[in-house]
């Protein structure tokens, strides 16, 4: 009888989707326009790259969090590594976008460097990494399932 009880456990375990865990983290991926507006173009000149873009919030009410050293990863592999200093005060937010620019706190964004789109706008799964390497957060969605408006966006955390 115990045994059918921690294998019914275990597969409950299995079973829950990776978007269920909450992981204890003051940065969280607030939310992700996926699918950049307008016709999807990596062209670095004339591109829409810059319109897709994540939300990374610093949740904590007191502590200030350091960017430098977290990875953002899609469900494929691709990454992004904050290699710069980027401090968030409390409540403080931060647009990672596509495409190429400046990096600056006074107006939240850092930009990837990269002109192709990271995040597809079918489905993905969204990871957020600490430096020493454990999980901050996790999102995966689907367009059909996760973005009842259709409007490319969608919020993972108030």
């Amino acid at each position: 009888m115990a045994a059918a009880v921690t294998a019914g456990a275990l597969a409950a375990l299995v079973a829950a989707p990776a978007q269920a865990a909450e992981y204890s983290s003051a940065l969280k991926v607030r939310g992700v326009q996926y699918d950049a507006p307008g016709r999807d173009s990596n062209s670095c000149s004339s591109g829409n790259t810059r319109e897709e873009y994540l939300t990374i919030k610093n949740y904590s009410s007191s502590a200030t969090v350091n960017l430098k050293g977290y990875i953002v990863k899609d469900a494929a592999g691709n990454r992004f590594t904050f290699t710069a200093s980027h401090s968030l005060q409390p409540g403080d937010y931060v647009k990672l976008r596509g495409g190429r620019g400046t990096d600056s706190d006074k107006n939240n964004v850092v930009y990837r460097n990269n002109c192709n789109f990271l995040w597809n706008n079918d489905r993905d799964t969204i990871y957020l990494y600490k430096p020493s390497g454990s999980r901050a957060d996790v999102h995966s969605y689907t367009k059909s399932g996760s973005d009842p408006d259709g409007n490319g966006y969608i919020t993972f955390h108030k």
